[in-house]
């Protein structure tokens, strides 16, 4: 699809070319109980008073996301007005604008609509400016057009009438709108690549897949990339990684990609993965219902990759490493057994009192690599902990830090993306429950507060650099009719990085 900014006074009456302009629908928002204003009024002059006839009859109230397509409309160069509710103008926020958008899309994207002229992008939106408006568009946009259809014997190949879209704003956002559009653009490739791999199916997407995605990205964007097999890995003595990995056939993979953007004399941010592409839960297996969406023990390497993918694509003026481990969850008669001990990179021991709390093992010693890049800041992202569904539901992803800048710009980046997070607590006095008789530490500390005791574990690891934690096991994907993989935490990590690119 292609994207396209033009500036727009609507008190001038549309500065005249911008309603001349042909396409096959143009798209004006309607307020609840309200006289037209902005776009609507002077749309509504330009083709005879139809919009006001309509509202009056009662065709569209302006309830939000009610929607109503006026055809062949005469006097503007758009053949169709598509008029979208937006329900109370006091109450007009980030919320209210994106069901809006997402009404619109609905809309379009049933019919033969190819181009269209879109206004929404000029609304007053509470504490939002017009390039956030822009950018949130495109994501709604592609969200509403992502299938996933790869491993259907008849993928659908249909191609989407949709084709070009203008947005309106202000003369003052024209250029932060411009740059806004190409993020939209670029973030929403990343996310599309984080849900391909994620949806995939898990003897497809292997450890060694996802180290094949690696070297792509690193192939498109000329990136730098090393990706370190078994031996290696023995090498580096990541013991708590390898225990995972011993009952399964396929090979670990350690992938560590580049991406350099700003000074080579700046710190890096690190992003780390977990990268389990099946978990069966090793010798604690798991139940066997609901099992399959295993596959999706990976969405947190799956959104490193997106994340990378879109940063290279906007040319973002900061350097990002992403560090990956990688490798199955599987039982076998040489897999490691509850109450085995197991020595970390770091040297510290661990007591695996349960073989499905496998992502702090694998994550520990990627903890402890990341250290030689001397990093700015460290952020990894996990499915790690049922409990944290069960904290926070599907909506908002965890949030651990102890490092409370670092977590505010986490959290402030979550909500001007909108891609929610909530901050949980990592108060020392958790750490208790993580105490063994036997080694260092137990990498569970028991059912009480499950996702803050293995963040816990994980900040083990992190005492020499600023760390945050991502839990993203209820945010990742969905279940049931609408099963498959979401895409998050790609927007959050994104604005992230474009925040503090922009430092």
């Amino acid at each position: 699809m292609d994207f396209s900014i033009k500036a727009c006074d609507w008190s001038k009456g549309g500065q005249g070319t911008f309603l001349t302009g042909k396409s096959d629908c143009v798209v004006i928002g309607v307020f609840e109980a309200q006289t037209l204003s902005g776009p609507a009024f002077v749309i509504d002059d330009a083709i005879g008073g139809t919009i006001s006839r309509v509202v009056k009859a009662g065709d569209m109230s302006g309830k939000a996301g009610s929607t109503l397509f006026l055809p062949e409309v005469a006097g503007i160069g758009a053949s169709r007005v598509l008029l979208v509710g937006l329900g109370k103008q006091d109450e007009f926020g980030q919320k209210a604008y994106g069901e809006a958008v997402k009404a619109a899309w609905r809309a379009i994207l049933g019919t033969k609509i190819a181009q269209v002229t879109f206004t929404l992008t000029q609304l007053p939106i509470k504490d939002r400016a017009g390039d956030w408006a822009v950018r949130t568009a495109i994501l709604a946009l592609r969200g509403e057009t992502y299938r996933f259809t790869q491993m259907k014997s008849k993928p659908d190949t249909t191609a989407r009438a949709l084709k070009r879209i203008v947005f309106s704003c202000d003369a003052a956002d024209e250029k932060a709108a411009k740059v806004a559009a190409k993020q939209g653009a670029a973030i929403a490739n990343g996310m599309d690549l984080t849900r391909d791999l994620g949806n995939l199916p898990g003897n497809v997407c292997t450890p060694t897949y996802l180290a094949a995605t690696a070297k792509k990205i690193a192939r498109d964007w000329k990136l730098k990339v090393e990706v370190l097999g078994q031996r290696q890995i023995e090498a580096l003595k990541m013991g708590s990684f390898l225990s995972v990995t011993k009952g399964s056939v396929e090979p670990p993979q350690f992938i560590v990609l580049h991406y350099q953007g700003a000074s080579a004399k700046a710190a890096p941010i690190v992003l780390v993965g977990k990268g389990i592409t099946f978990d069966t839960g090793g010798i604690s297996l798991k139940p066997g219902e609901g099992m399959d969406e295993m596959k999706y023990d990976m969405c947190g390497a799956g959104s490193v990759l997106g994340t990378i993918r879109a940063v290279a694509e906007m040319g973002l003026k900061v350097n990002v490493i992403g560090i990956i481990p990688t490798c199955e969850n599987m039982p076998a008669g040489n897999a490691t057994k509850p109450g085995d001990i197991v020595t970390t990179m770091s040297g510290l021991t661990v007591e695996v009192l349960n073989t499905d709390a496998e992502g702090r093992l694998i994550l520990c010693d990627a903890l402890t690599y990341a250290e030689r890049f001397k990093p700015a800041a460290v952020v990894d992202i996990a499915t790690l902990t049922g409990a944290c569904i069960i904290a926070l539901g599907h909506h908002n992803s965890g949030l651990f830090s102890k490092d409370d800048s670092l977590a505010g710009e986490l959290l402030d980046a979550s909500r001007e993306a909108d891609d929610p997070a909530w901050r949980l607590p990592l108060d020392d006095e958790y750490q208790d429950q993580l105490k063994s008789n036997f080694a260092d530490l137990a990498n569970i500390g028991g059912r009480p507060a499950g996702s803050v005791t293995a963040a816990c574990f994980l900040s083990r690891f992190t005492e020499n650099y600023p760390w945050a934690h991502l839990d993203i096991a209820g945010t990742a994907w969905k279940s049931g009719a609408a099963k498959g993989a979401t895409g998050r935490p790609v927007p959050l990590l994104s604005q992230f990085l474009i925040d503090r690119a922009a430092q």
